[in-house]
């Protein structure tokens, strides 16, 4: 009985001391110590988008590097597993595009599936893809007062023009109506509705004449498509 009483006085003490009593050094709580050790996992998740053989995102053919986590103190803008890509299916991208995971897949998806199809065979001449934007903590349109941007989120990318080995440079602008490739651009344009959840393009809203703007944002209604 009194062996049965001091365990269970112990105990009692035990329990106390995690609860109320004075907490060890360096150590303010569970939360506390909890709070110090997710950030370690966040950059080893990002640290996991990269397999041994290289490939990003578990992607084959996708090309780059994880990022640490991006935060802001601006509320909505962030990656929680970033991925700076550098080359698509051997295509170098004119800057390395900050995006999430599945924006990363989705663009490798446009360029295998919706790009390189209409092209033809002079897709095998494509060296590079110009991005003028990728990650960046705006509003929509730079409009003041709206929501933020998919690019905020790193959940979009545009895709301003397309360059040959031998340097020909075809730009969304100018070759979507006046030029040879004009129905490439608007073949890879279409097919892209789907692989993400919102394409705009030249004749959309008068914001994305000079490019194209993809981003994995899901929508109701199903993919929105321009």
């Amino acid at each position: 009985m009194l062996k049965s009483l001091a365990a269970l006085m112990a105990t009692v003490t035990l329990l106390s001391a995690c609860g109320g009593g004075p907490s060890l050094p360096g150590v303010d709580g569970v939360g506390r110590l909890i709070g110090r050790v997710v950030p370690f996992g966040g950059d080893r998740r990002g640290q996991s988008h990269r397999s041994a053989s290289g490939e990003l995102c578990g992607v084959a053919g996708l090309q780059g590097t994880p990022v640490a986590p991006i935060t802001s103190s601006t509320n909505g803008c962030g990656i929680a597993a970033p991925v700076q890509v550098t080359h698509v299916d051997g295509i170098k991208l004119s800057q390395p595009a900050t995006l999430d995971c599945p924006t990363a897949t989705a663009l490798h998806q446009w360029v295998t599936q919706a790009m390189r199809p209409a092209l033809g065979r002079d897709s095998d001449r494509v060296t590079a893809l110009r991005v003028p934007a990728h990650y960046v903590c705006r509003t929509r349109n730079h409009r003041p007062g709206a929501r933020i941007s998919e690019h905020g989120k790193g959940r979009a990318i545009d895709i301003s023009a397309i360059i040959f080995a031998d340097g020909q440079t075809v730009t969304v602008q100018e070759g979507w109506s006046r030029s040879k490739y004009s129905s490439a651009l608007r073949d890879m344009h279409r097919n892209a509705c789907g692989i993400f959840g919102t394409t705009l393009g030249p004749g959309s809203d008068g914001m994305h004449e000079n490019h194209f703007h993809y981003d994995t944002a899901q929508h109701r209604g199903g993919p929105y498509c321009r």
